[in-house]
């Protein structure tokens, strides 16, 4: 059973950063730098089962959730997971949570692939024993809560092929895992892109629905044998739970994913689909990710613009997709859409109708340490972040104070790309998002090829094909010392530092499993 952190021992790692060499109990490995850790030994596994221990007739269904913790063994000290398609309009991540209250239970390990503001419910529970910590995404009020070093477990922060990989290589095991299903049959086969809480892919659970002892489908939408397609299959699955509602709607997907209105923000959007244009990645067959932000949205359209002056094919485009990646598809301009979350009702409309707009999953999008992953294969990816410093080094985490509020997502993951680039407005409420050390370390520079923001765009000097290729460019090309300094002049001189306790409250994890980083408590 996991115990509250105390004196913590911390180790120096190959990024100079000083990290807990035990986190919750479990000896931990420093970053060694990029490419530098390989894993050994087997794949971890759940128990092998037989289907003469489940109904003939296939009807896996209980009463409730609760009956399902039940039957599947609910101890103190287990480990629940559950994945956040559903986003800030989850139910069944709480709903699960306060299931394992009125069981008793205590010191959960809740391992979520993100946690949202919708369950700041989960407060409480860690407040009366029920949950230890969290290992996941904490965006909100969790992270903020975490930071406040009142969580009495250390959190643990993973890229989305990272959580993979944890599951994967025996790091973390799930002892019973609950998946929000938008549609299911009794048996347990599931998908995502049907029913009035559609919400696209599953892929984040399909590692829970994989490797998890115990598996629970909870559903608002139950549908006669075969529920198809079937993104997590029935095979995996223990138990079925119908409910009234697992998400709300409304906070799943937005109608309309809006592009930024800012000039400032639209300018840089511009820079960004300029870069590619004239540095030559923009070109027949090439590919691309960007997220789903309004200058992510901004720089897609400005894109798709360039692409048809050019007549310019991609032959793939990575999503969190949007209105703006189907848009591409239905116009001709890429063949595919590899999707691993969607982020509006256009893209649950396509990928519950169009075989070009495919499910993906962190295994095939993002884990490390499988056989490839095509993270790599893409050539440009758009991201953002909340700092960077002039060692090219990006925070994606915790703001300029120290707070942790944000999780991280695909975004380490994306690092892997041909070019990669951060697109990210200058300053932000007067505060410099350029300085000289990133607060808490999420992405070491070696990885950021391109920093754009409204002032200009700074290449890392590493990357000298890219600076050969913008010579004589009319965009403006800038040392990024050059850009900090013109803002810190704009912003009345450099952000203070936070101040910072010393004791830790979580770790950054890099995506091969080594510790990247801590998480500083803040008072």
């Amino acid at each position: 059973m996991p115990k509250t952190q105390e004196q913590v021992e911390l180790a120096q790692n190959a990024a100079g950063r000083m990290v807990p060499a035990v986190v919750n109990g479990h000896a931990q490995v420093p970053y060694l730098g990029v490419g530098k850790y390989g894993p050994n030994g087997r794949k971890g596994a759940p128990p092998v089962r037989s289907s003469r221990d489940y109904r003939k007739d296939g009807d896996k269904r209980v009463v409730d959730l609760e009956t399902a913790l039940r039957e599947c063994g609910l101890r103190d000290g287990m480990v629940i997971s559950n994945h956040h398609h559903l986003r800030d309009g989850d139910r069944v991540a709480l709903m699960a949570l306060e299931a394992a209250a009125r069981i008793g239970v205590k010191d959960l390990t809740w391992f979520p692939s993100a946690s949202f503001p919708s369950q700041k419910g989960a407060i409480e529970l860690m407040e009366r024993g029920v949950i230890h910590h969290i290992e996941g995404s904490m965006n909100g009020p969790l992270g903020d809560y975490c930071t406040q070093g009142k969580m009495r477990g250390m959190g643990v922060l993973r890229s989305h092929g990272g959580r993979w990989q944890a599951v994967q290589d025996g790091e973390v095991h799930i002892d019973i895992a609950a998946i929000a299903a938008p549609a299911a049959d009794p048996f347990g086969n599931a998908d995502g892109s049907h029913g009035r809480s559609a919400c696209g892919s599953l892929g984040f659970a399909l590692a829970d629905s994989m490797y998890a002892d115990h598996v629970i489908v909870v559903t608002d939408n139950l549908v006669p044998f075969p529920c198809v397609p079937w993104q997590i299959q029935g095979n995996n699955v223990d138990f079925v739970v119908e409910v009234g509602s697992i998400g709300d709607p409304a906070k799943i997907v937005s109608g309309t994913t809006q592009i930024t209105r800012s000039p400032d923000r639209i300018r840089i959007a511009e820079f960004v689909a300029r870069f590619l244009r004239e540095s030559g990645i923009m070109r027949n067959g090439f590919s691309f990710q960007a997220g789903a932000g309004g200058i992510a949205l901004a720089f897609v359209d400005y894109l798709r613009r360039m692409m048809k002056e050019d007549g310019v094919k991609a032959r793939f485009v990575r999503g969190g997709s949007t209105k703006y990646l189907v848009d591409l598809l239905q116009e001709g301009l890429t063949d595919y859409i590899l999707d691993g979350q969607t982020f509006d009702l256009d893209g649950v409309r396509s990928i519950a109708s169009d075989p070009r707009h495919v499910a993906t999953s962190p295994f095939t999008s993002y884990n490390y340490h499988g056989k490839g992953n095509f993270a790599s294969m893409v050539d440009a990816v758009v991201l953002g972040a909340t700092e960077v410093d002039v060692n090219f080094n990006a925070n994606v985490v915790t703001h300029s104070d120290g707070r942790l509020l944000h999780g991280i997502g695909g975004w380490q993951n994306c690092l892997e790309a041909g070019c990669t680039i951060l697109a990210l407005p200058s300053f932000r409420d007067r505060i410099p998002v350029i300085v000289d050390e990133v607060t808490t370390l999420t992405g070491p520079g070696e990885l950021i090829d391109v920093v754009a923001t409204e002032r200009g765009i700074a290449i890392n000097p590493q990357r000298q094909d890219l600076l050969d290729a913008m010579k004589g460019s009319n965009l403006p090309i800038r040392p990024i010392r050059e850009i900090k300094a013109e803002v810190e002049k704009i912003c009345g001189g450099k952000p203070a530092r936070p101040k910072m306790g010393d004791r830790p409250v979580a770790v950054v994890k890099w995506v091969d499993g080594t510790v990247l980083d801590t998480v500083w408590q803040v008072s």
